[in-house]
């Protein structure tokens, strides 16, 4: 989301006053906070104000406080960092944890706005048709999305086409998810043909477009159609207990990174896809993925991966739905860079200060082969803490890395075989089995100041690679193995991995897909919904053996295929008389 030069002057109108909680009860408006259009206009500014409002939610509802990315990010089976940070949702039990409410309200509270904007700029008789049409179709696609995260996170949910001003009734029941889903699709078919294409000469840079919704498409089908998969189908991972115990030269124990092994899991049954014809969606999902591989609704494609992650690429067309933060503002900000990066005490300082507590494990690094750029420039290798100027000190990155980086083996043997770049530091370099040395991203690193909390980050809801991605799995899935290839090693080539020669089986394909998002979309919350809409959430959470590198909980039962609906919807809402199983 690009919000930039309107950001602040959105900011002065009142949309809606829903920041209480409980979906039910943040559509109960005051009279006064009804904004209609005599007091907004009927012009393209006025559009842009009711569009910009309903962007806003993002920034100034969900990222601000960093519910998000937590809800999307914290429970997966690649992912880790303090016990104090990730809580209650990291190891599992979710109702006692208050990002699960911003999970529900934050997107009911966008998708109210969005039907206010709808209704509002329809009614408007001075602006073109196009940029109207273009406008309304942002507000389908912000919607859809909306409900996009609240399915995957709670299954059935309550849907609300307009506003309650409009007729909508305050209270209503939860719809099946294949409902919930038709909506979705309904309303994403439609903005594709509202919105302009990318390479349309009125298209906004850092707004959605045509090629967005059809990309969110292929992902929405797609994860219908995995989900959807008979139980029983196999898919592999690589995973397995973190550490072995071995004794060192002194005779100590110490803990050793194991080297994961392939898994071969059987699908369970996902609820509420089971009436979903799983063949039927992936065809959609690869009509839909190959029509923005086809250019059709203007040009993307990868960007070169010395740029990718650049403060100034962020308009790239690989980008296709991102937010963006604003550097230096507390009410537009995210905790992206915090929380992933770490900032520093001054612009000049090698030092964080803070942050920098979120990051993959060596489950997840040890996926990739050695001159992947995505390792070799993706992670952090070495980065100090402000504690350890006092002595040189300075962390590192993996384990297996000790021998070059300080001459010593895992097991405190001298080996004198320290690579010249570490030895003329003169640092005291450290590795540990704790929060503080995980394969922890670059991707949030270049911001317009790193010393600063709320540093501007663009986070990217959906890439051009996850759409190669969904076309590859969604042409394996439909049988034909050699065009899935083709495009997971388009992926593939541009990260300088290894690419797949042979196709293999149906099955092993399938596996390599998955990984490879695991690789590829790393951090961008998507891992916790790959291995759910695959079926195989519990048997990857619990093949870790309990306890992540850093000790964070792992294990899992079937009350955390879904996020419980928060108590406060549950007590407002008469329609709803009972949470998901298990809470």
């Amino acid at each position: 989301m690009n919000i930039h030069n309107n950001i602040l002057k959105a900011a002065l109108i009142t949309l809606t006053a829903c920041m209480t909680t409980g979906c039910s009860d943040f559509l109960k408006e005051e009279p006064e906070s009804n904004i209609g259009p005599e007091q907004v206009g009927d012009s393209e500014d006025a559009v842009d104000l009711w569009v910009t409002g309903v962007y806003s939610n993002w920034l100034n509802d969900m990222f601000c406080w960093n519910q998000f990315p937590a809800v999307l990010e914290l429970d997966n089976d690649y992912i880790s960092g303090p016990d104090w940070l990730f809580g209650y949702l990291g190891a599992g039990n979710f109702n006692g944890d208050s990002n699960i409410e911003k999970m529900w309200t934050g997107p009911y509270n966008l998708i109210n706005d969005a039907n206010i904007a709808i209704r509002y700029i329809r009614q408007m008789s001075n602006v073109d048709e196009d940029y109207k049409n273009n406008a309304i179709g942002e507000m389908l696609f912000q919607k859809a999305f909306s409900y996009f995260l609240l399915v995957r996170a709670f299954g059935p949910v309550p849907y609300y086409e307009t506003d309650v001003q409009n007729g909508e009734e305050y209270y209503k029941p939860r719809e099946s998810v294949d409902s919930i889903y038709k909506n979705i699709t309904r309303m994403l078919e439609e903005s594709v043909t509202l919105m302009y294409s990318r390479n349309d000469a009125r298209y906004k840079a850092g707004h959605v477009n045509a090629g967005s919704a059809a990309g969110l498409l292929a992902k929405v089908y797609a994860t219908m159609g995995s989900a959807s998969m008979p139980a029983g189908t196999q898919i592999s991972v690589r995973t397995g207990e973190p550490y072995e115990t071995a004794t060192n030269i002194d005779g100590d124990e110490v803990r050793i990174c194991k080297v994961p092994t392939a898994h071969t899991f059987e699908k369970d049954t996902v609820a509420g896809y089971t009436e979903m014809d799983p063949m039927e969606c992936y065809e959609k999902a690869a009509y839909w993925a190959k029509r923005v591989i086809d250019g059709e609704f203007g040009i993307y494609e990868l960007a070169d991966y010395s740029k990718l992650w650049d403060k100034g690429y962020r308009d790239a067309s690989e980008f296709m739905w991102a937010i963006r933060s604003v550097s230096g503002e507390e009410k537009y900000c995210t905790g992206i860079h915090t929380y992933f990066s770490g900032y520093t005490e001054s612009a000049t300082s090698e030092y964080l200060v803070s942050g920098g507590w979120i990051g993959n494990t060596n489950n997840w690094y040890q996926l990739f082969d050695e001159d992947d750029y995505r390792v070799q420039y993706g992670v952090r290798h070495t980065w100090r803490y402000y504690y350890q100027e006092s002595y040189d000190g300075c962390f590192f990155y993996p384990q297996s890395w000790k021998e070059k980086v300080t001459g010593y083996d895992l097991y405190g043997n001298y080996t004198g075989n320290q690579e010249e770049q570490y030895a003329q530091t003169g640092y005291n370099y450290h590795y540990n089995t704790d929060y503080e040395c995980l394969a922890f991203t670059t991707k949030y690193d270049d911001v317009e100041n790193k010393a600063t909390q709320y540093a501007d980050s663009n986070y990217p809801f959906l890439r051009y690679a996850d759409v190669l991605l969904i076309y590859a799995e969604a042409m394996n899935e439909t049988g034909d193995q050699q065009t899935a290839m083709k495009y997971l090693n388009t992926v593939r080539e541009r990260s300088n991995a290894k690419l797949m020669e042979t196709t293999g089986t149906q099955t092993s394909m399938r596996s390599a897909i998955l990984e490879e998002r695991a690789k590829e979309l790393a951090c961008e919350g998507d891992r916790r919904w790959d291995i759910i809409r695959w079926g195989i959430y519990l048997q990857a959470m619990n093949a870790i053996g309990g306890r992540d590198d850093s000790d964070v909980y792992k294990e899992r039962t079937k009350r955390n295929l879904l996020y419980p609906i928060p108590t406060t919807e549950i007590n407002a809402n008469p329609y709803i008389k009972t949470n998901n199983y298990g809470w």
